[in-house]
């Protein structure tokens, strides 16, 4: 491949490929916004609880977190396994069972920092959580 083929093939990329994850948050606030909350202190609250699995909770945390870093109200969006089991109150046994679910269908994303492990969600996935959360729920788009 020539410069001129590379610097064209550059110009498609960006121009047909790029995404931008601000973009995203901005374009599906309206729909998150209906299913969090964030406080001052950074601290998310899921809306609709009762209605929501394990799972759901777990995904939209992590979209507020992500929210919230937007804000600056978080330093970060990855979460620990305790605050989300304590801010969510599920249990260790059944919190590691969803984590399992979800890392396989590529919902959300592990790592691990010394000791810790940690979650986020990866910007494909915000969309798709909240519009399969406002038809389940049957909330309006």
């Amino acid at each position: 491949m020539n410069n001129s083929e590379n610097n064209s093939l550059k110009v498609k990329i960006i121009e047909e490929m790029l995404t931008d994850d601000s973009n995203a948050l901005e374009r599906n606030f309206r729909q998150a916004k209906k299913f969090i909350k964030i406080t001052r202190e950074g601290k998310i609250d899921i809306l609709f609880k009762n209605q929501l699995s394990g799972e759901d909770k777990i995904c939209l945390y992590l979209i507020g977190k992500v929210y919230a870093k937007e804000a600056e109200l978080s330093m970060t969006i990855e979460v620990k396994a305790k605050e989300l089991m304590n801010e969510l109150g599920i249990v260790k046994g059944s919190f590691y069972p969803m984590i399992k679910r979800l890392r396989d269908k590529n919902s959300i994303n592990q790592s691990k920092q010394g000791k810790y492990i940690y979650f986020s969600i990866p910007s494909n996935q915000i969309e798709r959580v909240l519009f399969r959360l406002i038809k389940k729920l049957k909330l309006k788009g």
